[in-house]
Parts: C-alpha cells; structure tokens; sequence
C-alpha cells in the first residue's frame, strides 16, 4: 500500500489531469490529494473506490497489489495485434 501515492500521481499525470481537476471530482481540498500522493494519508475505502473508477483501475491495482502494464500496439496491423493478443493468452495459462 506504500505505493498508493506513486501510482495516483502516476495516473493523475497520464490523463493530464491537474490535482485541483481531481479533488474537484472526489469532492475533496487539493491539499488531500496532494497528502495522498506524498504518502502522508490514504483515501477512505469510498474515495479509493471512487478513484478506481475515474482511472478504471481496480482497487488492488491502485493499492500496488496488483500488476498492471500498458502495450502501446499503434502502428501494428490488427492480424499483428491478434496475435500478440493470443500469445499473451497462451503465457498466462502456464
């Protein structure tokens, strides 16, 4: 959980999202997301869940609990994007 912050601010800035944008959408001072984001609160379970859905993460994700990675497949045709999409199914059943 001590990587809460990292991964909001993380998320915040990927959307271009300033952290007075995002107080404003969890109803809350910018002073509490600046908090968050420098490890020195953690957000309510309905601020977190609130949070998991601006973002579309799950709250494990956001917790550091689970993994998540992005693949940036622009530039590669749709046969090249299935197959890639096949693979990755194929290595996560072992």
């Amino acid at each position: 959980m001590v990587d809460f912050g990292k991964i909001l601010r993380t998320l915040r800035r990927k959307e271009d999202m300033t952290q007075a944008e995002l107080a404003r959408k969890l109803d809350v001072t910018k002073s509490v997301i600046s908090a968050y984001e420098n490890g020195l609160r953690l957000p309510s379970y309905d601020i977190l869940i609130h949070i998991s859905k601006i973002f579309h993460m799950s709250t494990d994700y956001l917790l550091g609990l689970e993994r998540y990675q992005e693949i940036d497949l622009s530039g590669l045709t749709e046969e090249e994007v299935t197959a890639i999409l096949q693979l990755i199914r194929v290595m996560k059943r072992r």
